[in-house]
Formats: structure tokens, sequence, C-alpha cells
């Protein structure tokens, strides 16, 4: 069964998208405001090292052979 497989691949994709879409939100300076809260740059730095990690953990889960199950 491949589905967990493809699961954990999209997943993996779509939180890099995540940590890009900071990455452009640092680069270009875009500021963010929810209601009368600002979130700064450094948000977006945490960001982008928490999804990197997930994502590239997620793609490692994707890629390591299923161990065969207890008899």
């Amino acid at each position: 069964m491949r589905s967990p497989i493809v699961g954990l691949r999209v997943a993996s994709i779509l939180i890099g998208l995540v940590c890009l879409a900071h990455i452009v939100r640092l680069w270009e300076r875009w500021e963010v405001k929810i209601g009368p809260y600002w979130f700064g740059h450094i948000t977006s730095l945490v960001a982008v090292v928490v999804s990197a990690l997930l994502s590239v953990w997620l793609w490692s889960l994707s890629k390591k052979k299923a161990a065969a199950p207890a008899l």
C-alpha cells in the first residue's frame, strides 16, 4: 500500500510551500497585521526553521522502507 507514502510526500510538499511563503515574506519585508496584533519578521524566521525541519522530516519518513508486520 503506497497511500501513507503519498500522504507523507504531499504533506511534505505543502509544508515546503509554506516555508517558501515565509521566505518570500522575509525577502520582500511584508508586514502582517491581524486585528490589533502585528507579527514581526522574527515570527516568519521561526516559521521558516520549523516548517523546513518538518518538511524534511516528513520527506525522509516517506523514503524509509516499511517494517515487516509482527506476527
